[in-house]
């Protein structure tokens, strides 16, 4: 084969390749949900926040931030929820799993196209934690068993075929 086919044949794969993982993720991009395409300290608990990491890209600043736990780090290949987008300031308020408040980004830090993350995989909402997923019947099964009114934290009731055996303190 001529180099120009070869050249040719790639391309063309390419371009079905990344079509195709556009198609696969466009229901999540429609229900608001983006790759995290930035690396560093870019989410933030208010706009303010943002503009500052961004304006001084210092440590003494980034490590102010996160010591009042106002900065979070952005890893590529994450997948967020887009719960608000302000075009005006080019932000983006997020919702990340694991994190309990929702934090702003810049919105070029976010991408429509699925991006793998440093594992090669691409996450989505319920790989991520992002969506909560239903008991698994085993743990089912642990709750209708004779300790199911335990209670988190608490030890189990002692089985009643085991001998009494005395505690000595050393």
């Amino acid at each position: 084969m001529k180099i120009p086919t070869i050249l040719a044949v790639a391309a063309a794969a390419i371009t079905l390749t990344s079509n195709a993982l556009g198609d696969k993720y466009s229901d999540l991009v429609a229900e608001g949900y983006r790759w995290v395409i930035a690396d560093g300290l870019y989410a933030c608990v208010s706009k303010d926040d943002v503009r500052r990491m961004v304006n001084n890209p210092g440590d003494e600043v980034g490590l102010k931030m996160v010591e009042e736990v106002r900065a979070y780090f952005l890893i590529p290949g994450t997948i967020v929820q887009v719960t608000e987008d302000d075009p005006n300031s080019g932000l983006s308020q997020i919702r990340m799993a694991g994190i309990t408040v929702d934090l702003w980004t810049l919105t070029r830090f976010l991408s429509k196209h699925a991006v793998r993350d440093t594992y090669g995989v691409i996450e989505t909402p319920e790989t991520s934690g992002l969506i909560p997923t239903p008991t698994s019947a085993i743990d089912a099964d642990l709750m209708t068993g004779p300790d199911s009114n335990l209670v988190p934290g608490m030890s189990p009731t002692p089985a009643t075929n085991q001998q009494n055996v005395p505690f000595i303190d050393r």
